[in-house]
């Protein structure tokens, strides 16, 4: 809970925290024998198996089934990832690769866990599971609010303000 109130902060402040995104491009071409199952595959969902292994060897990258883009001219593949970017491009005629990876820093990253952007199935699962237990957490302790609220008069009242304060804020304020 506290890393996601502590990204809560700096993403609502995202504009005020200055960051030097670094950007790494990798060039190289791709063997004529990959080229030609390339072109044969072109249009398809499904990258052909040489050049996956091409992309092992060349960059350490795998490429997840049905995110190729194709053109006549070329493959064009996003990557993007938590705090940052990635994408490949193959010139379909030269066989010229270019690979491109954009890391904008670790709070750019947790920022974009905290959204659950760019994370993969996991952790959409591990975020559905947090919110819901912080459901279940402020549930009970509206309930026990309800069994010590005999005693305590300003109990209701607070809850209240915690209710009207946002609401008129966002009435107000918000446009």
């Amino acid at each position: 809970m506290l890393l996601f109130s502590i990204t809560g902060f700096t993403l609502n402040h995202a504009g005020q925290i200055e960051s030097q995104p670094k950007v790494a491009i990798q060039t190289a071409v791709v063997s004529p024998n990959v080229l030609r199952d390339l072109q044969a595959a072109a249009g398809t969902d499904t990258l052909p198996a040489s050049f996956q292994a091409w992309l092992d060897r060349s960059w350490r990258i795998d490429v997840p089934e049905g995110v190729a883009e194709w053109s006549p001219e070329e493959l064009y593949v996003p990557l993007p990832r938590p705090g940052g970017d990635a994408w490949l491009r193959v010139d379909l005629a030269s066989g010229e690769a270019e690979y491109e990876v954009t890391d904008r820093g670790w709070i750019s990253y947790l920022n974009d866990l905290h959204k659950g952007r760019n994370s993969g199935l996991a952790w959409s699962w591990f975020i559905d599971f947090f919110a819901a237990m912080c459901l279940l957490f402020s549930i009970t302790g509206l309930l026990i609010l309800k069994f010590h609220a005999v005693n305590r008069p300003l109990t209701w009242p607070m809850v209240g303000l915690g209710i009207v304060v946002p609401a008129l804020l966002v009435l107000l304020f918000v446009h």
